[in-house]
């Protein structure tokens, strides 16, 4: 059994501490939350779970082999530095840091100490986004044109981190992941019309190898949750939609065919093709068990999983970057 404490049992947090108490592989040991109420409501469901306002109890037990660091974005550098230097495997909610120096220190303790750094990316242990993988992977969209992201709600509006930080460091990741990738340039622009300094919507271009766009539409302020990725390839199309329990992954026969004469010298005609659509099956399971699984699996086998510091500090990097072209007036700034 891994024995697992938890800093920060707000809504993911707790979903944590159901998941690895039913995996029958690890046992959360101790619990560390400012909320009295919260402390006390987690005690009635798990009775042994041991409840404290102080992280450092928690940092410092020796029993303790990994500690999920679950809290707002702007306390994940001090609280991972204190698990790492304590000998712990840290997983830590999305994003690692705000800013890449401190992602990019994290990364090489991790290094040094041996011990696993892992980023809670949990929509890339999302089965439809793995299939989406796939079918570019295998090539089944033709050569990808370009991807559009929707991630949109009427809030819940944080105070700690903005809109990009928030909600596009989880599209990023996926771009990435599926593409297998890195950006090298992104421009970006800002609204803020709820508050002066925290964006509240933002869109969003990054520069993809192969000339693949990827836009990013994330905003707290839309009538509408959307959670949506389209996907154009030269051949065939394909739509995510994570609400759509039913069919999640959409692929669509259509694209734009060139007609087999000119019209005119040096002119091709474009035309419509249509076909049909397909719902592939998709097993709907988790992702964040099978997130936390993961990670079990990567302590036990002492492997390095594929969101790790290093991923993480490139998101972070990225992150940074969007927030410097929106200074900017939107500048497309180089990455790497």
């Amino acid at each position: 059994m891994i024995n697992i404490g938890i800093i920060g049992c707000g809504h993911w947090g707790s979903n944590h501490i159901r998941v690895f108490s039913m995996s029958g592989r690890a046992k959360v040991r101790i619990c560390c939350d400012s909320n009295q109420d919260r402390l006390k409501a987690l005690r009635k469901i798990y009775p042994d779970l041991i409840t404290t306002s102080d992280y450092t109890k928690v940092i410092n037990d020796k029993n303790i082999d990994a500690i999920i660091v679950a809290t707002p974005t702007a306390a994940h550098y001090r609280l991972v530095k204190s698990a790492l230097l304590s000998g712990k495997h840290v997983l830590c909610e999305k994003p690692l840091t705000i800013k890449k120096r401190e992602s990019e220190e994290l990364t090489l303790l991790a290094r040094k100490k041996l011990r696993n750094l892992m980023v809670g990316y949990v929509f890339l242990y999302n089965n439809g986004i793995v299939s989406l993988k796939d079918y570019i992977k295998n090539k089944e969209l033709g050569r990808i044109q370009y991807l559009h992201f929707a991630r949109t709600n009427l809030g819940p509006i944080r105070d700690d981190v903005d809109v990009i930080y928030d909600l596009a460091s989880h599209d990023i990741s996926i771009a990435s992941f599926i593409l297998g990738a890195w950006p090298r340039g992104v421009s970006a622009s800002a609204g803020f019309f709820l508050r002066k300094k925290i964006a509240d919507t933002a869109f969003i271009t990054l520069y993809f190898p192969d000339n693949i766009l990827v836009n990013i539409l994330v905003s707290w302020l839309d009538p509408k949750k959307v959670r949506r990725i389209t996907c154009v390839g030269d051949k065939k199309m394909a739509i995510w939609d994570d609400l759509n329990t039913s069919e999640p992954i959409r692929i669509f026969n259509k694209g734009v065919a060139k007609e087999a004469f000119y019209s005119d010298y040096g002119e091709f005609h474009l035309l419509p093709k249509e076909g049909e659509v397909i719902s592939p099956l998709v097993k709907l399971t988790e992702p964040l068990k099978k997130q936390n699984l993961y990670f079990l699996d990567c302590i036990d086998k002492r492997k390095k999983p594929f969101t790790d510091a290093v991923f993480g500090h490139k998101i972070t990097e990225i992150l940074e970057a969007a927030q410097l072209s929106i200074k900017n007036k939107g500048c497309i700034q180089k990455i790497g």
